[in-house]
């Protein structure tokens, strides 16, 4: 008889287990919804979707095992969130043809082009030459810090533009510590940085003539989490090796930092949304290092009135930050309804940054 008492008490206690961790879940899946500027801790608990996602999953496969009456708990709590399991780890078919209308678009974050390693011909710069041979139509980088100077031994804006000559149109916009580039088969009209409070991360819109029609183009640098390389290699620690007293000194000081990040990032992406609700243009594709996951307040404010390319048709977890075990999509590529997306990817062959680029085709509809 005790031993039946026994079991009742930790069959509710899973039962218990389970229900906080389908809660933590909704709260992560909703917590874009969450204003960062008065909530920061709480807005930031995207970050830790697919840990709770996890875990609710191994829950539903032990009640089905073991008592499929309480594998509705953790099966109603999925439903509940299915669109944000869809954001983080869409499932598409690859589009074998690409249709010859459709043009691709790329972004970047090209961590300064590696600018100590000169493009040379027997020496090509590894994130110059990608550029070079990726086959885009339109490239967006961030972190375009470039020389000025003609000094041989660094990369400079002249050797850039010059291995990127098949883009007739380019534009480079560069303050103190930060940069951005298009480059572009098709005319590019105008551009113009968009107004918002930033130490050294911005938007560049431009307006580019795709065919008849202009497209808006939103090349994004949203702010920085600021983790200096100690923080990461601490955080690296943190995971190798979770000594309790290490997790509790490093989940403070990498909380504040990322907290304090999404508090301005969150009016960043206010403003970024509002330039896109006021444009005239029919057309609009943003793009960029966003430095927040897809379930984050910054990417839902941003993509209000679009569709995530990556999402529509990419696969997978689409990770695009690749150092110190932070494995988050915090690049990507937003467009209009007007236009159809193809095997949007996030490609891992190049190593050169501390970001994989991601690209796309579009076609307009």
């Amino acid at each position: 008889m005790k031993l039946k008492y026994i079991g009742h008490f930790f069959g509710w206690l899973l039962l218990g287990g389970n229900a906080l961790l389908a809660a933590l879940m909704l709260l992560c899946a909703y917590s874009p919804y969450i204003d960062p500027t008065e909530h920061p801790v709480l807005s930031c608990t995207g970050l830790a979707f697919p840990i709770f996602l996890l875990l609710n999953i191994l829950f539903l496969l032990f009640w089905l095992l073991f008592y499929r009456k309480y594998a509705l708990l953790s099966l109603i709590s999925m439903v509940a969130c299915a669109g944000q399991i869809r954001d983080y780890i869409p499932i598409n078919t690859p589009t074998k043809e690409i249709p010859d209308d459709a043009f691709k678009i790329l972004s970047y974050n090209v961590m300064a082009y590696d600018h100590d390693k000169p493009h040379k011909a027997d020496a090509p710069n590894e994130v110059v030459n990608y550029l070079a041979n990726s086959n885009a139509d339109i490239i967006c980088t961030q972190e375009a810090i470039l020389n000025k100077s003609n000094n041989s031994k660094f990369l400079n804006e002249q050797s850039v533009k010059d291995a990127l000559s098949v883009y007739p149109y380019h534009t480079h916009h560069q303050e103190s510590n930060n940069g951005w580039d298009c480059f572009s088969r098709y005319p590019i009209l105008s551009a113009k940085k968009i107004n918002y409070t930033s130490k050294s991360n911005g938007s560049m819109a431009y307006e580019i003539l795709l065919g008849t029609d202009t497209l808006l183009l939103i090349n994004n640098h949203l702010e920085s989490n600021k983790l200096t390389t100690d923080d990461k290699e601490i955080y690296h620690d943190m995971i190798v090796a979770p000594e309790k007293e290490k997790v509790k000194n490093a989940s403070r000081l990498l909380l504040g930092k990322i907290t304090d990040a999404a508090a301005i990032r969150g009016p960043q992406a206010d403003s970024i949304a509002k330039f896109i609700r006021e444009t005239p243009h029919r057309y609009i594709v943003v793009c960029g290092d966003f430095n927040d996951s897809p379930i984050s307040y910054a990417h839902r404010v941003i993509s209000a009135q679009l569709n995530d390319a990556f999402v529509s048709s990419g696969n997978g977890l689409g990770i695009s930050y690749n150092r110190n075990g932070f494995y988050f999509r915090i690049d990507h590529i937003l467009n209009s309804n007007n236009f159809e997306t193809y095997n949007c990817t996030v490609d891992k062959s190049i190593k050169a940054s501390d970001h994989y680029p991601i690209w796309c085709y579009l076609k307009k509809q």
